[in-house]
């Protein structure tokens, strides 16, 4: 039996809860949408608990197996990679601006809040940490694991990042559809859950648009760069693009990827560094969907997303999310604590932004694939420049000590 997609559950629940709130709303039946309320508190509050674990599961081992790596290429890829994510949250945040109010002026974001509506019992599972704090938590303990030569607390970081994506992948994302499905009873329970769903479907055909739009902007740039026409780079990256859109994972697309950056005449040893660490590092494609989609919900919410509000979330937003990219739908789940804390998303926000971002996944992380493909060429490209100017200063200063010097000069 063919295994069914997260994406076709995710909309398979999604139906299924509007039609059961839509039913219960006619026979003003509330017993089975307290039921679904019930575990979405429960699995609401253990989201809440696991936040700060997978903030400090991603975080840390990435920060501190960067430090095990040395030379110019590390540190040029790097910010290659994180200047092209935040340039990407800049454009998702300036074409929101402009396009979101004048398409969703209409619009509002159902309350979840009725005294028809409540959980028949609560757990409480309170956070070990605040969201902040583990994210200071793990930038000092990853820094300072990375100055440690041979550690054993980076086998205990990278076994812990384990740990934390099995729960990722064995625990929340089967229950995610779920999860979807109670909320989505809830919204149309209490009402115009069509009118959302209709402001919802503008949203991606925005987010689609602007994701292919970042892509074509990175390969003019590295067409200019490469001296090479930008549709033939593009089209050898289709093939990654294609893979990323079925496994929804930039890691499990490496070999693919790694191929297509061949044919794009990037060197052996750049495109062997470049596209493992881009896999990990570099998440244009999810910080447009969670930058564009978390401002509508603002406006549905009757919220401005100011520049000074959601620039430093696009900051935080590309270190938070450091290594999630290799886990199916692990980039929403690791930007959660910073929509709580930094825009202050309550827990329909939260479960409106896991459902929007699981349902265009495949697209995001395609988006991230094909965009590694132009950080290679670029990365590539300002090796060389780094590596000539090296030598250049390596012959001057021989030259000179042989003039200087004769003794020293070769028979």
């Amino acid at each position: 039996m063919k295994k069914i997609s997260l994406i076709s559950k995710i909309f398979i629940f999604l139906f299924l809860g509007i039609i059961l709130g839509l039913t219960c709303k006619k026979f003003n039946f509330t017993f089975p949408i307290n039921t679904l309320n019930t575990f979405s508190v429960l699995f609401g509050n253990f989201l809440s608990f696991i936040i700060p674990l997978i903030i400090i599961g991603f975080i840390v081992p990435g920060i501190a197996s960067l430090g095990n790596k040395s030379g110019g290429t590390l540190l040029i890829t790097v910010l290659v990679a994180y200047i092209s994510t935040i340039f990407s949250g800049i454009c998702a945040f300036f074409a929101g601006k402009t396009l979101l109010p004048k398409l969703l002026y209409n619009s509002t974001l159902i309350n979840e809040s009725t005294n028809s509506l409540y959980p028949f019992f609560t757990i409480d599972i309170p956070p070990i940490m605040s969201v902040m704090s583990a994210l200071v938590f793990a930038f000092i303990f990853g820094i300072g694991i990375s100055k440690i030569k041979n550690s054993m607390l980076l086998k205990v970081a990278e076994e812990f990042s384990y740990i934390t994506s099995l729960i990722i992948s064995k625990i929340l994302i089967p229950l995610v559809p779920v999860y979807i499905c109670c909320i989505f009873a809830k919204l149309s329970y209490n009402g115009e859950i069509f009118s959302t769903l209709k402001s919802f479907a503008i949203v991606y055909v925005i987010l689609f648009l602007l994701q292919i739009s970042y892509i074509i902007i990175q390969f003019i740039i590295s067409g200019i760069i490469k001296n090479t026409s930008p549709l033939k780079l593009l089209k050898n990256m289709l093939p990654a693009y294609i893979t990323a859109l079925g496994t929804q994972s930039s890691a499990a697309t490496i070999p693919i990827t790694l191929e297509c950056v061949k044919k794009n005449g990037v060197s052996k040893n750049t495109r062997e560094f470049v596209v493992p660490l881009a896999a990990t590092i570099h998440i244009a494609g999810d910080t447009i969907t969670l930058v564009l989609t978390s401002m509508a919900v603002m406006y549905m919410n009757g919220r401005v997303p100011t520049i000074e509000l959601m620039l430093p979330f696009i900051f935080m937003l590309a270190i938070s999310m450091v290594a999630a990219p290799g886990v199916p739908g692990g980039g929403v789940m690791a930007a959660l604590g910073l929509l709580e804390s930094m825009l202050g998303f309550g827990g329909l926000e939260k479960s409106i932004m896991i459902s929007l971002h699981a349902a265009q996944d495949s697209f995001g992380t395609a988006t991230n694939v094909t965009c590694d493909g132009s950080i290679a060429i670029i990365v590539d490209y300002l090796s060389n420049k780094l590596n000539k100017t090296s030598n250049t200063e390596i012959f001057i200063e021989n030259n000179f000590n042989c003039e200087t010097n004769p003794s020293k000069s070769t028979l």
